[in-house]
């Protein structure tokens, strides 16, 4: 990556557009915070702080955060770009109500620095930095696009690594830790999947929309050119299986089949994709009983209401508190012998307190927000310069869309529940560093001044 400057030094540019949209968050979360403490004192039957609810703690967290968020403001309008000026306000408001929802909580559900809402924050602050980071100092694309097959195959590797040695959570394989560093991979495989995907498709595109052989009703490109892309993707999706993280292999296969339409415009490979995909999930449930599992879940999760289905049935009670306006932040989320109803309600559920304390209209507000990051990333796919940045754009907003469906899905019972995390929301460091990135990356391709790569010698391919 390189950085340059005009003749004349930086040249600040206002950012008048985003400046008023943090405004309006740092009062959104600002009023958010006076209801959680407002709720913590009912709860606690008093005027004074709460004492017998979640931890009590002052707005300082909060305060913090709102001050990332005005640094990142500066230190974007002093680099000059002219990057999209939406996406680091609806950043900053998930991001916010994630912290928000961390302060709800217990402080001893996890976090090693000082508790759930502390961890959390730290994480954001890194997320931040790296957004930031990446919309200011990225002026070329050439890293990404020339290495594409480097890439794929360092993310292959981690996921290899991570099965051999990694940590066991669960009965899934999902961690790697290296002294006192420990995260999943398979977030940051996402990311490396969509570059290696959209520098193949832009550079092959021709061939693949063409076609020259018949399968069937499908005109398929030569095998040859069609087999790398495919062999990647399969041996990623396999892998993921096999540790038994069924969300993130679906949230592959979907970013997979929607990056093959946008690059191709041939619905026939998202309808043959998708004829796989059933395929596979009955074969899927037949060879693994935690898939069948899953399934029986969905389909009658009373059925179970105190085993396996019990998550699934306390979310769904969770959104029928709630009802159209919700408890209130900190009102909700009864706790019968001191146990809060949802076990992993920081890293699967967090949907299901926003759903109870902010009612029919926090969800919606959320799903907007997410509405919103993914029309900005079509919209920077639809003004990219060239096939590759558009793609990459394409593919990073599928990502997101993606994983917040999937999750928002399963824990309203739209489909079988799957662990994964919900975008800026979700604790957990991993999750939110590779969401930053995600982020950081759509701010700098978004700034159409950025160099596109000399042409390359003939036979000089990407590596």
């Amino acid at each position: 990556m390189s950085v340059v400057v005009g003749p004349g030094g930086l040249r600040p540019r206002l950012r008048r557009r985003e400046l008023g949209l943090l405004v309006l968050v740092a009062l959104a979360l600002l009023v958010g915070w006076f209801s959680l403490e407002l709720g913590r004192r009912l709860a606690d039957g008093s005027a004074g702080p709460a004492t017998t609810g979640p931890a009590a703690a002052g707005p300082e967290r909060i305060l913090v955060y709102l001050a990332a968020l005005f640094v990142a403001h500066g230190s974007l309008s002093l680099s000059g770009r002219p990057s999209d000026e939406i996406l680091l306000p609806t950043v900053g408001l998930l991001g916010g109500l994630g912290l928000l929802v961390m302060e709800r909580l217990p402080q001893t559900m996890a976090g090693s620095l000082g508790g759930l809402a502390a961890s959390q924050l730290v994480w954001l602050l890194v997320a931040l930095t790296a957004m930031t980071g990446l919309g200011v100092l990225v002026r070329s694309d050439a890293w990404l696009r020339l290495y594409k097959y480097t890439w794929a195959s360092v993310g292959i590797g981690l996921l290899l690594l991570t099965f051999a040695v990694g940590i066991e959570t669960n009965g899934a394989r999902l961690t790697l830790q290296v002294g006192p560093f420990a995260g999943q991979p398979s977030e940051f495989l996402k990311i490396i999947l969509v570059v290696f995907l959209a520098g193949y498709l832009a550079e092959y595109r021709p061939l693949l929309v063409a076609g020259v052989w018949r399968l069937g009703p499908l005109r398929l490109p030569p095998i040859p050119y069609l087999a790398p892309m495919v062999v990647l993707w399969a041996l990623a999706l396999a892998i993921v299986v096999v540790q038994r993280d069924l969300g993130t292999a679906l949230l592959y296969f979907l970013t997979f089949l929607g990056l093959l339409y946008v690059a191709t415009a041939r619905l026939g490979y998202v309808v043959g994709g998708a004829l796989l995909f059933v395929a596979g999930a009955a074969v899927a449930a037949r060879l693994f009983p935690h898939v069948a599992a899953r399934i029986a879940v969905w389909l009658d999760p009373f059925a179970d209401a105190q085993g396996a289905g019990y998550q699934v049935v306390q979310a769904l009670y969770a959104f029928g508190r709630g009802g159209l306006l919700g408890t209130g932040l900190g009102a909700g989320l009864p706790s019968p012998e001191g146990r809060l109803p949802i076990p992993a309600l920081h890293t699967d559920f967090p949907l299901a307190v926003i759903g109870e304390e902010l009612g029919l209209v926090g969800v919606v507000a959320v799903l907007a927000c997410y509405l919103v990051l993914i029309e900005r990333g079509l919209r920077i796919a639809a003004t990219a310069a060239d096939d590759f940045r558009a793609l990459l754009a394409a593919g990073l907003a599928l990502v997101v869309a993606v994983q917040a469906a999937v999750i928002a899905g399963g824990n309203l019972k739209v489909i079988p529940l799957t662990g994964i995390t919900l975008p800026f929301v979700s604790y957990g460091g991993s999750s939110l560093l590779a969401n930053g990135v995600i982020a950081g990356l759509l701010l700098a391709i978004s700034d159409r001044s950025i160099r596109l790569p000399t042409a390359r010698r003939p036979g000089r391919g990407g590596r």
